[in-house]
């Protein structure tokens, strides 16, 4: 059985509790303007300025980090994959270069952008839906349709198997030597 409450009840509880709000929203007004009062200044300029040197701080660190990093790792690994690639070295940066720049300009000219994870998880759950429906299948078959997606799960098959052997670097197997 629910409990029920009078009307005049619920229009005091109502009133009262309005009041409590006003009361507590005044206090709060009056704490919330309290920092633009002239004496306050001095503190409020001090923290600003300690942020600024906290900030000017870590940037520092932040720059000394990045360039002992630069001259301890990054340097002696560009240096030995320069030397490895040899006389190759120069037409690989400028083609990447190219590559680069090529795939800025389609990505502005197309708006491209990743899909978001809704958009992924509603393709996923509408092909899931499609592979366990039989009458898909039959459809399918019927219209012929069954050789194209047999093309295309060939395809993603091949795909799969050449990552495979990009993986282990060998056509058969594993290396073992």
């Amino acid at each position: 059985m629910r409990p029920t409450f009078s009307t005049s009840t619920f229009r005091h509880s109502l009133a009262s509790s309005r009041t409590t709000l006003r009361a507590n929203r005044s206090r709060f007004t009056q704490q919330r303007f309290s920092s633009s009062t002239p004496g306050s200044s001095n503190s409020t300029d001090a923290a600003q300025k300690k942020a600024q040197e906290a900030l000017a701080s870590a940037s520092k660190n932040a720059t000394q980090l990045w360039e002992s990093a630069r001259t301890k790792v990054l340097e002696p690994v560009g240096q030995a994959v320069g030397k490895m690639l040899g006389s190759y070295k120069q037409p690989i940066l400028y083609n990447l270069a190219v590559g680069r720049e090529l795939a800025k300009l389609v990505y502005r000219a197309e708006g491209l952008q990743p899909p978001s994870l809704n958009t992924i998880q509603s393709v996923y759950a509408s092909i899931w839906s499609s592979a366990s429906n039989v009458q898909f299948w039959r459809n399918s078959v019927a219209s012929g349709e069954i050789a194209r997606l047999g093309v295309y799960g060939l395809q993603a098959y091949g795909i799969f198997k050449i990552g495979e052997i990009v993986g282990r670097r060998s056509l058969i197997g594993y290396n073992l030597h």
